[in-house]
């Protein structure tokens, strides 16, 4: 049922979760990208303001489980909570952290520590979705132009494994989300996943008792377990940002949202 006007706004909570030990690049939070006023910072504190654009919405909080990104946040002033190493993913590193808090949240949102371009909208339209008509898990996505299908079919030809796509059924929930682009046919017509989802504490603590299924494991995308253990993924459109979106999948995509970083200043 939708929220009254005059109810009172959620309790939200954003955790960018980043962890050292990422396969293909490994060390990716600390990864030093320029700004486009010649700044340097790790991508983790890029992924912080992204995520504080909507502190006047929400607290904001990185997880991790290693001490350097943990020094690291704390140097620039951020927020940061120890979470353990065997965790699987962010969503259970989310999922983790509602246990050591007092009270949870009504909405918590994972803005993962390698998308710093994720912008102000999409939190927005998140929360705002989810007032309107709660559910358990959202995540959002934009259409694709032809550079944007491009570069996505072209990192799948060359091999990288690079930005998700996600196939919705006439409701607008998700059917599906891989790392190859999907359906087959032009690039505009795919939908670009974003790496932010919001969860209630009650779906988060689900996922984290739930096995990973095989698609999970062989796309390695953690959102598949909400579908394949037949939990609704709902999805938001927003707008496609003026100069472009990117996630920091590999090394080689550095350069890449460090011109979009320089583009939006």
């Amino acid at each position: 049922m939708p929220a009254s006007s005059d109810a009172p706004p959620p309790r939200v909570l954003v955790v960018v979760p980043a962890r050292y030990a990422s396969q293909r690049f490994p060390g990716k939070p600390l990864a030093a990208l320029r700004g486009g006023d010649g700044v340097i910072k790790p991508l983790v504190q890029w992924s912080w303001e992204a995520a504080m654009a909507v502190r006047d919405r929400a607290g904001i909080v990185v997880a991790t489980d290693d001490a350097r990104i943990a020094d690291t946040v704390r140097g620039f002033g951020g927020a940061v909570a120890m979470t353990a190493p065997d965790l699987r993913n962010g969503t259970e590193r989310c999922a983790a952290l509602l246990d050591q808090r007092d009270e949870d949240p009504d909405l918590v949102i994972n803005l993962q520590g390698d998308s710093p371009l994720v912008p102000r909208a999409a939190l927005d339209a998140l929360i705002d979705a989810w007032v309107a008509a709660p559910a358990s898990v959202l995540t959002p996505w934009i259409a694709c132009d032809s550079a944007l299908g491009g570069q996505l079919i072209a990192d799948h030809q060359a091999g990288r494994v690079g930005g998700t796509t996600v196939v919705a059924d006439r409701s607008g929930q998700a059917l599906y989300f891989s790392k190859r682009p999907i359906p087959y046919g032009p690039g505009e017509e795919l939908k670009l996943h974003l790496g932010l989802y919001a969860y209630t504490p009650v779906a988060l603590r689900n996922y984290a008792a739930l096995p990973p299924g095989p698609l999970e494991m062989a796309e390695g995308l953690e959102q598949l377990r909400f579908l394949e253990h037949g939990v609704p993924v709902k999805l938001i459109e927003i707008a496609r940002p003026e100069h472009g979106f990117w996630e920091v999948n590999n090394p080689e995509d550095v350069a890449l949202v460090e011109r979009t970083l320089a583009a939006r200043s």
